[in-house]
């Protein structure tokens, strides 16, 4: 059996193909979880949890929303604003 990856891995996922897309185009975090095993499917609440702790925006048809608590399809998209508005990356929980 394969170990789960770690949050420092999911982390380095999600944030290459939000830099991959720029700050103008999204992605679903199933294309990271796909880069990280065949059987992605149980990693979803792992990369939306990841997913929160970094300076990425979280929109589900096109409004913000929390990783974590929303329900069905999210995209992901590098987070615009002040530093102030964009949590520190090195703090994965």
């Amino acid at each position: 059996m394969t170990a789960p990856p770690s949050d420092d891995e999911i982390a380095a996922v999600l944030m290459a193909l939000a830099e991959a897309r720029g700050s103008t185009k999204s992605f679903c975090p199933s294309e990271a979880a796909r880069r990280l095993r065949d059987d992605w499917r149980p990693l979803m609440p792992e990369m939306r949890r990841v997913a929160k702790t970094l300076p990425l925006r979280a929109t589900q048809r096109g409004e913000a929303v929390d990783p974590v608590t929303a329900t069905g399809p999210i995209r992901l998209s590098i987070k615009t604003g002040t530093p102030d508005e964009i949590p520190d990356a090195s703090r994965i929980t």
